[in-house]
Formats: C-alpha cells, sequence, structure tokens
C-alpha cells in the first residue's frame, strides 16, 4: 500500500530536515472528536464538545480521531512510518457529530460560532471540516453553513472542507465546500468497484449551484491508515484504515500547516494562491490538480 506522503512528494528538503513541521500552528477539526491516541495526546490543545456538552475528550466513532492522525499524528506507534502531514501542529478538537458520524446543521454552526469566537485567543490558524451535509440539505439551511465558513475564511482563518462523497456527477459537492471562498478538497483516488468488498468512494463534483469549479484541489483519499480511535480496546491496533474525500481533507490541511511554519505571514488569500500554483494538474473534475508538498513550500514561487 503506497503511503499517503508517497503520493504527495512529501520527502523534500524542508521535511527531511524536521525542520518545518507545523510547529506551533493552531488546527481545529470539526468532527465526531478525538481520543488521546499516543500519536495525538501530548499536542492536544483543546476541545470542544457541541452535541454532548461534556468536558472531557471523547471520540465514539473514530472518524475524527483517524483524520487528526492524517492531519497531525507523529507516529510514535509505528516509528515514525504512520506519522500525519503536520506532526509538530497545535490540534484543537470541536465536536459537532455524534456517535453515527451525523449531526445537526444547528449543531455544526454551534462549533463553527464558538470557533469564530475563540479562534484568535487560541491562536488557530487552520480549520479542518471533513464534513458535509447531504444533497438534499434545504437551501435554506445550506446557505446558513456556506455563510458561517464563509465568515470563518472573512475573519482570516484558512478553511478546508471535503467535498463530500456523493459523486462523480455534477453538482454533487457537499455543503459548506460549496463556498466559493474557501477551500475544498476532493480525493485523487477514483476506483471503480468491481463488485469485491472494497468500496468505492466518488468525491462530489461541481460546478456548484453558483457555478463554481469544484473542488479546488485533490488530496489521496483512498486506504488511508492513521490513528484508531478504540486503540487497545479488545485487542485492537493503533491504526485502522478508512477512505473518502473526509480523508484527502487534512493531507492538504497538513500541508498547509507546513507551508505556515515557514511563512507564518501569509493570509489565507495568499495560502490559496500558493496552493493554486503549486499543484500537479490532472484530469477533468480534479480542480487545480494534486498536492505536492516540495512545490508548495518552495519560496521561489511565492506570489
Amino acid at each position: 500500500m503506497k503511503h499517503v506522503k508517497d503520493m504527495t512528494d512529501y520527502w523534500c528538503k524542508d521535511t527531511i530536515t524536521g525542520k518545518y513541521t507545523g510547529k506551533n500552528v493552531g488546527i481545529a477539526v470539526l468532527d465526531t472528536g478525538i481520543v488521546p491516541h499516543p500519536d495525538l495526546k501530548d499536542r492536544i490543545k483543546g476541545f470542544k464538545d457541541c452535541v454532548g456538552g461534556r468536558g472531557r475528550m471523547y471520540d465514539d466513532n473514530g472518524h475524527g480521531t483517524h483524520v487528526t492522525g492524517i492531519l497531525g499524528g507523529d507516529g510514535r506507534m509505528s516509528r515514525g512510518v504512520h506519522a500525519g502531514m503536520a506532526p509538530g501542529a497545535d490540534l484543537y478538537s470541536i465536536k459537532v457529530l455524534d456517535a453515527r458520524g451525523q449531526g445537526t446543521v444547528d449543531g455544526i454552526l454551534r462549533g463553527m460560532q464558538w470557533l469564530l469566537k475563540n479562534w484568535n485567543a487560541y491562536g488557530i490558524r487552520i480549520v479542518n471540516m471533513s464534513v458535509g451535509a447531504n444533497l438534499e440539505l434545504e437551501d435554506e439551511k445550506g446557505k446558513e453553513l456556506e455563510q458561517a465558513a464563509e465568515a470563518l475564511w472573512d475573519a482570516g482563518l484558512i478553511v478546508i472542507a471535503s467535498a463530500g462523497n456523493y459523486g462523480p456527477g455534477e453538482g454533487t459537492v457537499s455543503v459548506p465546500g460549496t463556498s466559493k471562498k474557501i477551500i475544498t478538497v476532493g480525493s485523487s483516488d477514483i476506483i471503480v468497484s468491481t463488485g469485491g468488498t472494497h468500496t468505492s468512494y466518488y468525491s462530489g463534483c461541481g460546478p456548484t449551484h453558483e457555478c463554481v469549479v469544484k473542488p479546488d484541489v485533490v488530496a489521496p483519499g483512498d486506504q488511508i491508515i492513521s490513528c484508531n480511535s478504540r486503540f487497545g480496546i479488545k485487542r485492537q491496533g493503533p491504526y485502522t484504515i478508512k477512505s473518502g474525500s473526509s480523508m484527502a481533507t487534512p493531507v492538504v490541511s497538513g500541508a498547509i500547516a507546513l507551508l505556515l511554519s515557514k511563512y507564518g505571514d501569509m493570509s489565507n488569500v495568499e495560502v490559496k494562491l500558493k496552493l493554486r500554483e503549486s499543484c500537479e494538474r490532472m484530469e477533468k473534475n480534479q480542480g487545480w490538480g494534486r498536492i505536492r508538498v516540495p512545490e508548495l513550500l518552495d519560496s521561489m514561487r511565492l506570489s
């Protein structure tokens, strides 16, 4: 199984030296929560529960812990083999989805509103939203999610959302990934099911209802190994495998954390432009193309 870092050409001068790891870059993950997995626990700086109102961190689904591991796990349980993209980043978990991985629009909005009020105090720069409303969502509710995501962007945060898995037809991007302001991520791994046990996940595709091309960028999202929230329970191992645009999204979030650890004064607009010019062009419905870490971090290509 090819590692996600190999598929993004992760190992370049800036990352091999360990100089840029996302250190001191705060990343908020809106998802199902988080557990103090060994690969994560030393850098979990905050937890907010918008579902059950609990004070102690938990993840009763496992999706959030897996996503956070892709983004910022340090890989200590695998001697670094399964480390995430930005193993030095500061991690903040905002639980907006329940044990089934589902949530209400109001619950997600509460998490986004809390973040809008508190991001500056915690030093959060990046928002990872591996969540998305289904295509049957009422237009009014969808617009609320879009507007909330854009309010975070307008405040200066780098908001990164998944394109969802309702593709490959046109107009299948999940909300709030439909927003023209934020960065929307699809999976670069499009696998045709052959009737076996493997489930195919087709990323949502644009154009959106406002004729915006989406997703903006793609990253590996199929069969990704990351942190298992049930590690140690009934002899379960430290890692598990999940697929979807949810897994591709933290690849991009983590790569941007590397960029901010090198160029900390970049604005969200500058980051978006740098991301756009550094991608490897791909086939139709792949936006700007696939993320490439060396090109993203290349100072000679700064706009």
